[in-house]
């Protein structure tokens, strides 16, 4: 892996994990669904605009189109969506931790699934990933939580997981940032349509609002999501998931320090044991990929 991309890999963990600070000042004083539909609305045609400015096609392979469809509803309008959702009662730390057991889920499902190499070092890791995250809820439910909430990012960590095994090597083909801007678009779409179902559509106009509905729409609504589809494309899903394991310690970090949200001894010790077991699992992949290379 070179310089580069691991200035890419850190620059996504860092923004990624930012988003969930930033949609809890967001659902504040707004309706959680409908401000995410109008925030991936205006991503999409920014993204798509400036793919045509670049000269990119809209004429996409089919495995982009397919990415494109899948990406927009599991991750945009269900991952993104649920957890919006569930950020009116859930801190922003809480939805972090369940969010990062996604590559967990990934190595679960293709180790028990799909037949995939894990060495034991990925199967330690697995059971380590998933005892933190336990560490922590175990701790915020007796402090409390709403596990509606808990329940809802469950829920989306679940459907991200299921679009990224769905489109296992659908990112060649070039013209990224229209791939970007239209799942987007596709995003927005389901939103518009799930919004007046499940919610009472309100905007309160307040300084926090709009810098974070900016912040959110330009750097993970755009930005984060076309360097994650350039990085896929530069060292393979297996090795870009490895910089999720970052997703805990940034998000809970951010979190503190932006909202107040406390942290405990609990809470460090989980984060830094689901931490190190994504790091585990991902290093093992890696070894795993490796071998099925050579052979």
């Amino acid at each position: 892996m070179d310089l580069r991309a691991i200035a890419m890999g850190l620059t996504f963990a860092l923004i990624w994990s930012s988003a969930f600070t930033s949609a809890r000042i967001i659902v504040a004083d707004a309706s959680p669904l409908f401000s995410l539909a109008l925030r991936f609305l205006i991503s999409g045609v920014l993204g798509v605009m400036i793919a045509r400015a670049m000269g990119q096609s809209w004429n996409l392979t089919r495995n982009q189109w397919r990415a494109t469809i899948l990406f927009g509803i599991c991750q945009n309008a269900l991952y993104l969506g649920l957890n919006f959702y569930a950020m009116q009662t859930v801190e922003a730390s809480v939805a972090a931790i369940i969010a990062s057991t996604m590559p967990l889920l990934v190595a679960l499902a293709g180790w028990l699934m799909f037949g995939d190499k894990l060495r034991p070092l990925g199967v330690l890791g697995l059971f380590a990933g998933f005892a933190g995250v336990a560490l922590i809820m175990s701790s915020r439910i007796s402090a409390g939580v709403d596990m509606f909430g808990v329940a809802l990012c469950g829920a989306g960590a679940l459907a991200l997981t299921f679009a990224t095994l769905a489109v296992r090597g659908a990112t060649s083909g070039g013209n990224f940032m229209m791939v970007v801007g239209l799942q987007m678009l596709v995003g927005s779409a389901a939103l518009f349509l799930a919004a007046p179902i499940f919610e009472t559509i309100y905007i309160h106009p307040t300084l926090p609002l709009a810098l974070a509905f900016i912040y959110t729409t330009l750097f993970p609504g755009l930005l984060a999501t076309l360097i994650w589809f350039l990085l896929l494309d530069r060292i393979g899903a297996i090795r870009a998931a490895t910089f999720h394991f970052l997703n805990p310690v940034f998000g809970v970090t951010i979190a503190a320090i932006l909202l107040g949200e406390k942290l405990g001894a609990m809470d460090a010790v989980g984060v830094a044991v689901t931490t190190l077991g994504i790091l585990a699992v991902q290093i093992s992949r890696q070894g795993a990929q490796g071998s099925k290379a050579s052979t």
